[in-house]
């Protein structure tokens, strides 16, 4: 009989009557470290060996064990248990083991309780096998045991988003055995009364890879495989991870369980040992070191925000407004007239009944946190004020004078100018230090990245609200400094200018689109085009042809709005059709510029779509606009469709090899000119030295 031992530094063995708990204490989420391997199999081993009737796996802290360490993955880790030895330690002890969950069971978390004979879990728990959102599939036997729980389809919708389940949906599912209201307290006192019912009971003690009903109803059955496969196939296009989840999911209804993980262990490794898997563990770290300020200390005070202010309720503006009053911040969103903002105002509740995601409760709470008016006036007691008006620095400018002039001492003034001079429009208000920019893309309510912009005099309260604050919302937050275009369009103008380019030099809008499509993007720049509006910021009086762009929207082509653009489009369905007339247009403009046509080969699109990129990035990274080349990276997977299993530009660059990409710039810099081609010298430096993009710290 015992009272506690400390097994190891984050697992301890307690007794309470006949139970014995193996308790893990691995701060911040009890991650599966070596040291908590070894205490879990020490722990299970000992209860055994002490006479215990039953065993509690149970975590202190906010949550059981939420996954593997990641850190340890390519890394030296001290011998220790094997994640598989403590598995079958608890799988096979001769005493019931119940696993008792609270916060989230994820990733190896949940393959640990899902070798508890039972598991009993609070209201609040939640479940998930995420593996695929770092190009992995649960590689502890999960891809084997999950099906035999829960069903084949609810395996593959789970393994294949990695969308974390409730405990209500996994009570329902077969998952938990038991739900119980409540704290941690409560938990274990039901876990411990569970287990001692289960010696009362004489409980079978149920090994789960030894259920196989669930996986044996679908044997041999390829459709249920086929038309999940398609149903997921424009979601998951590119990816492995996804594809290779369900061929183990397969391997559970077709092969022996120990044949089923040895296909799970192959997949695994192919996928570990990969590129993709690489990129996207890469890129789970640097979305969280975007967040991380170098010069901005931790205790630097935050500007209350109790209430937003937007001006202009468009598109953006309205979009902007939606995030702020899903958390429950109140929002007066102002417009110049109470037509555009009845219409505005009107969007943004269409917006909300279209979602699968809100009741219409939540409509009616969300649409009643936001005051509509047509005077500045009512910013007057915002904490924060964010301007959505048109991309010109003369308006926008008036704009903060009169902001400057109503908005209350310490309130945050932010611009979501996408290009603009934020110190320009900082100058014009006698608190430049209040001033910042917060870019959102369109539309502003989905997408994820926040391109927040540091003025020169920016505020260091100002500067931690705004990263604050986006974290708030929901948003990806990165800190970029003032140039033209900032971070993602600064980089884009120069794909856009290379990709134009190419048309005139014989290469169809069509053939340009396709390859950053195979390559991995959602669309190219010229279906991009067509679906924005080839005639934003065109003026018909203005024209001049003097661009491929102005002579389309000479010849009435505005894009996907009227059906004619780069492409025709099916009045119906919008389906892009490449159009022979557009092509003759563009061979008409190249003769006219003295520039021969050419077969320009899919190579040398990508080339020069993507190399003017890389080194306007290291431009940028050497200019100190951006702070890490890994926060060029989460700009361009967040706000420009970069596929996330290439890491970003960065991480691909690096990939590639800086020196190969050095050359090449060189090469079309000789060949073609042009200043996006002036070799960076940071990019010449860490090709040279052997250093790398997605690393460097400006």
């Amino acid at each position: 009989m015992f009272e506690s031992i400390q097994l190891t530094d984050t697992v301890r063995l307690e007794r309470e009557g006949d139970v014995a708990l193996v308790i893990v204490d691995n701060p911040p989420v009890n991650a599966l470290s070596w040291h908590v391997r070894q205490g879990l199999f020490d722990g299970i081993t000992k209860a055994v060996e002490s006479g215990a009737k039953a065993v509690v796996v149970i975590c202190d802290g906010r949550t059981f064990i939420a996954g593997a360490d990641i850190s340890e993955f390519g890394g030296n880790v001290p011998k220790a248990a094997g994640l598989q030895e403590v598995q079958a330690a608890m799988e096979d002890a001769p005493i019931p083991v119940i696993a008792a969950i609270h916060g989230t069971a994820l990733g190896g978390g949940l393959e640990v309780a899902l070798c508890a004979h039972y598991r009993v879990s609070l209201a609040s728990a939640k479940f998930g096998l995420p593996e695929v959102n770092l190009g992995l599939l649960p590689g502890a036997g999960g891809t084997q045991r999950l099906p035999r729980l829960v069903g084949v389809a609810k395996a593959l919708e789970m393994m294949t988003t990695g969308r974390h389940i409730s405990s209500t949906e996994a009570k329902d599912g077969g998952l938990v055995d038991d739900v119980v209201d409540g704290g941690l307290e409560e938990l274990r006192a039901a876990a411990i009364a569970f287990a001692n019912n289960a010696v009362a009971e004489n409980l079978p003690l149920v090994r789960v890879r030894d259920r196989n009903e669930l996986v044996e109803a679908h044997a041999g059955d390829d459709e249920i495989f086929a038309n999940f496969r398609k149903d997921i196939a424009r979601k998951t296009r590119g990816f492995l991870a996804p594809e290779f989840n369900i061929r183990c999911i397969e391997a559970a209804c077709n092969e022996p369980f120990d044949e089923g993980l040895k296909a799970e262990g192959k997949l695994f490794m192919e996928l570990m040992t990969g590129p993709q898997s690489a990129a996207q563990r890469y890129y789970f770290f640097a979305e969280r070191a975007a967040n991380k300020i170098p010069d901005i200390p931790k205790d630097t005070p935050l500007i209350d925000v109790q209430k937003v202010g937007v001006l202009g309720a468009g598109t953006m503006g309205g979009g902007i407004a939606m995030n702020f009053v899903n958390v429950g911040i109140p929002v007066t969103i102002v417009e110049r007239d109470q037509a555009s903002l009845d219409k505005g105002l009107g969007v943004v509740r269409k917006n909300y009944e279209r979602s699968r995601s809100t009741t219409p409760e939540q409509v009616e709470e969300r649409m009643a946190l936001i005051t509509g008016s047509t005077s500045k006036q009512d910013f007057a007691d915002c904490d924060m004020v964010i301007e959505a008006v048109f991309e010109d620095m003369e308006l926008k400018q008036s704009i903060f004078r009169e902001l400057d002039e109503i908005c209350k001492p310490g309130a945050l003034l932010a611009s979501n100018t996408s290009a603009l001079d934020v110190n320009q429009i900082a100058e014009v208000t006698s608190r430049p230090e209040s001033v910042i920019g917060m870019h959102f893309f369109s539309p502003a309510n989905v997408m994820k990245l926040l391109e927040n912009v540091r003025g020169d005099k920016s505020s260091d309260s100002v500067v931690a609200t705004t990263m604050a604050i986006g974290k708030k919302i929901g948003k990806v937050s990165t800190m970029v400094g003032v140039c033209p275009g900032f971070v993602g369009n600064r980089m884009l103008f120069m794909r856009g200018a290379e990709a134009e380019r190419m048309l005139l030099e014989g290469a169809k809008p069509a053939q340009v689109d396709k390859v950053l499509f195979d390559f991995g993007f959602p669309m190219g720049p010229f279906s991009m085009s067509d679906l924005a509006g080839l005639d934003i910021g065109w003026k018909q009086e203005k024209s001049s042809s003097s661009t491929i762009r102005e002579v389309l929207c000479e010849n009435g082509r505005r894009g996907q709005k009227n059906g004619m653009g780069y492409y025709t489009y099916d009045a119906e369905t919008r389906a892009a059709t490449p159009d022979k007339e557009v092509e003759q247009l563009i061979k008409d403009f190249a003769i006219g510029k003295g520039i021969e046509q050419r077969e320009v080969s899919d190579q040398e699109v990508l080339e020069r779509c993507l190399y003017p990129m890389v080194n306007e990035g290291a431009k940028i990274l050497e200019e100190k606009i951006a702070i890490r080349g890994s926060d060029i990276d989460v700009v361009w997977v967040n706000g420009y469709g970069w596929p996330v299993y290439r890491g970003g530009p960065m991480h691909w660059a690096d990939s590639i090899g800086l020196a190969e990409i050095a050359a090449k710039v060189q090469e079309y810099s000789e060949r073609l000119g042009g200043k996006h081609w002036d070799l960076s010298p940071l990019l010449k430096s860490l090709a040279e030295s052997g250093g790398q993009l997605q690393t460097y710290t400006s």
